[in-house]
């Protein structure tokens, strides 16, 4: 029973990353979204996992180097009560 089990594990862990990469088809009996308006051409599955730079923004975050002292916060009030 002990053995049974970390190989039950160790078969789960396998089987489950070997996974099949193909492109993305639409279900059966589904199509994909029409064209955007103003499109001639309907995108496909590609180009609607793509993302952009407005959708996806980089991140500026300048990280502090040194304490600061916390300015006063207006909205920063005790609970009502």
């Amino acid at each position: 029973m002990r053995k049974t089990v970390p190989l039950l594990l160790l078969a789960t862990l396998a089987l489950s990353a070997c996974g099949v990469r193909r492109d993305l088809k639409p279900q059966a009996g589904r199509a994909l979204p029409v064209a955007p308006y103003g499109h001639a051409d309907q995108p496909g599955s590609d180009d609607l996992l793509t993302t952009t730079s407005q959708e996806r923004p980089g991140r500026n975050v300048e990280l502090r180097t040194r304490s600061e002292p916390r300015t006063d916060d207006p909205f920063d009030l005790p609970p009502k009560g």
